[in-house]
């Protein structure tokens, strides 16, 4: 059943129609948006296409010709985004262009209406920090696309209003997308800090003749990324050694301290910092269910590996 108010998107480009699939998908009614001569046009194959894929491989609940009606091509700002329950900005990542966007759908949108922005990695404090009714405007950063991967940072400024916190993070928990609260504004957020923390070091072992470009996609084609495709990094390192991430600390915390060093990086795991992740681990997964976990892992990979066996 379609949502009666509806989510406008600002901007049809491969994360603005993204968006328009993730909320169409969910039941909401979706208002899509761009100024670009014939960018809609593309945007409505676009999004014709991901639909029949989505289809086809059975991610999808109803008919794509059904998901497809929910959503609506805006030429005007003012018709996509005035009765809008939540705006998603997918606009250039152009500081300029953003705070000039945002203080215009400040103008044209109630007072109760969420603006977010897709950056990934302009904090909403650069783009709205000079705009009276800021209190809206916060970042959703997506994965791309976010249709297939569903987290989104929902990263708020220091001004920005508990009351639209909520407000979008009940609208996205709707449209099925799995919301992570980032608690201070950083560059990047968190999804792309990880992802260049790997990629400078991937960099860095190719620089050195360490390893091949090819190779070391293998260790994490073949290797982490099938543990990380269902464990995060501190649940891999929690299920590794028994006794959990603080026997997994006092075991490799030097080694990885002078991995760090290398790098001219000084960030050691101190007493305190492990003691606070471990804390955290152990809400999550007392140590007493530390073997059904582990087991409950191995069968995950199991599962990847015959995923992964089909698709060869």
């Amino acid at each position: 059943m379609t949502v009666s108010t509806p989510i406008a998107i600002v901007g049809s480009g491969s994360i603005g129609a993204a968006w328009a699939i993730v909320f169409a998908r969910a039941g909401f009614a979706v208002n899509l948006h761009d100024p670009a001569e014939g960018q809609l046009d593309k945007a409505r194959a676009a999004i014709t296409d991901r639909l029949a894929e989505l289809a086809n491989h059975a991610l999808l609940d109803e008919p794509p010709a059904a998901l497809a009606a929910r959503i609506t091509y805006h030429s005007q700002l003012e018709s996509a985004v005035g009765d809008a329950a939540m705006v998603m900005e997918a606009a250039p990542e152009v500081l300029e262009i953003k705070r000039d966007l945002f203080a215009r759908l400040i103008a044209l949108t109630g007072c109760e209406t969420v603006l977010a922005s897709s950056s990934s990695a302009i904090t909403a404090s650069r783009f709205a920090g000079a705009l009276e009714g800021r209190e809206r405007c916060l970042v959703a950063h997506p994965g791309n696309p976010p249709y297939l991967l569903p987290v989104v940072e929902l990263v708020p400024a220091p001004f920005t209003a508990p009351a639209i916190f909520e407000t979008a993070t009940r609208l996205l928990s709707e449209a099925g997308m799995s919301v992570v609260q980032v608690n201070k504004e950083v560059e990047g957020f968190v999804f792309n800090r990880l992802q260049g923390a790997v990629l400078r070091e991937a960099y860095c072992l190719v620089r050195d003749g360490v390893v091949g470009v090819d190779d070391l996609d293998k260790i994490m084609r073949d290797g982490l990324g099938l543990r990380y495709a269902f464990i995060g990094p501190f649940e891999t390192s929690d299920l590794n050694v028994r006794g959990g991430i603080a026997a997994h600390a006092a075991r490799m915390g030097e080694a990885y301290r002078r991995m760090g060093a290398e790098r001219g990086q000084d960030d050691p795991w101190t007493d305190d910092l492990v003691a606070d992740v471990d804390r955290q681990r152990r809400a999550v997964l007392p140590l007493e269910q530390w073997e059904d976990r582990v087991a409950w892992r191995d069968r995950a990979l199991m599962a990847m590996n015959r995923l992964k066996r089909d698709l060869a």
